[in-house]
């Protein structure tokens, strides 16, 4: 799942470089819902293999629908920054940063989502680590964006991010302890499917619709870019490109340039 939103939400970032100022918000929401609908459908497919013993789970679910609404939000900034500033310096460092955070966010955020008869307990330092490999995950996946072209590259940096997010998402677990307020023997120890099951389908339809989105554009597959410029320039706006080479073009419409009526005033005393 984190992959498969990785690779979604890459791709749609690399078309958003290539497109005119007009569509590029189009494709960088696109997106960030893919990459936050991904990487939080993997935290939960996860979180269904985790069991406390003597403790039934149940999740609020205001508190985790928020923390997919929080990741779609980071992650859409750390995007749209990367989209218009540029996926280098200053640009790339911050809006990796953010979406770094945003996925670490949605991960603690569900979390506290659980409810059962105790409480959680954390390490600082490997909660740290896992914030860490999330923020150098996410720039190094805004990074390829902006560079890579190419569909295979495309699909091995989707395989690193996801990777890196699955790695950040049990960073965190292991940085759990689990204090049971009592312990009742042979009450059941996880969530029931039934439970995370409904909760799932949303995001998973969404990813579904969103591939299905991409398969219709051929930039999406190929990765070609829709003007040379752009793929040396991320996050310059195509529509400024554009503008620039029509009126380069404007300079030579098949008749001498303006400049030459006013050489030939100023010869005109000399042939009196």
């Amino acid at each position: 799942m984190a992959c498969l939103g990785g690779a979604l939400g890459l791709r749609c970032t690399t078309r958003a470089l290539l497109v005119t100022h007009s569509r590029r918000p189009a494709w960088l929401a696109l997106g960030s819902a893919a990459i936050g609908s991904g990487i939080w459908t993997m935290h939960f497919v996860a979180m269904m293999g985790f069991r406390i013993e003597g403790a039934p789970i149940h999740y609020d679910q205001p508190i985790t629908y928020a923390s997919l609404g929080l990741a779609i939000v980071m992650v859409g900034v750390g995007l749209f920054i990367v989209g218009y500033r540029g996926a280098t310096g200053t640009a790339l460092f911050t809006g990796g940063t953010i979406t770094g955070l945003g996925v670490a966010s949605m991960h603690y955020l569900g979390m506290a989502g659980m409810r059962f008869d105790g409480r959680f307990a954390y390490s600082t330092a490997t909660v740290a680590a896992s914030v860490v490999i999330a923020v150098v995950a996410a720039t190094a996946a805004l990074w390829a964006a902006g560079r890579v072209r190419g569909l295979l590259w495309s699909v091995g940096a989707s395989l690193v991010m996801g990777l890196a997010v699955t790695g950040m998402h049990y960073t965190g677990m292991a940085a759990l302890d689990v204090h049971l307020h009592s312990a009742s023997a042979g009450a059941a120890g996880g969530p029931p499917a039934s439970v995370l099951v409904p909760m799932l389908i949303g995001p998973l339809a969404f990813l579904l619709l969103a591939g299905a989105v991409m398969m219709f554009d051929p930039l999406m597959v190929m990765g070609g870019p829709a003007q040379a410029p752009v793929e040396d320039k991320p996050g310059v706006p195509a529509a400024a490109v554009a503008s620039h080479l029509a009126g380069t073009s404007r300079l030579h419409p098949g008749r001498r340039p303006a400049a030459h009526p006013r050489q030939h005033v100023s010869r005109a005393p000399q042939n009196r």
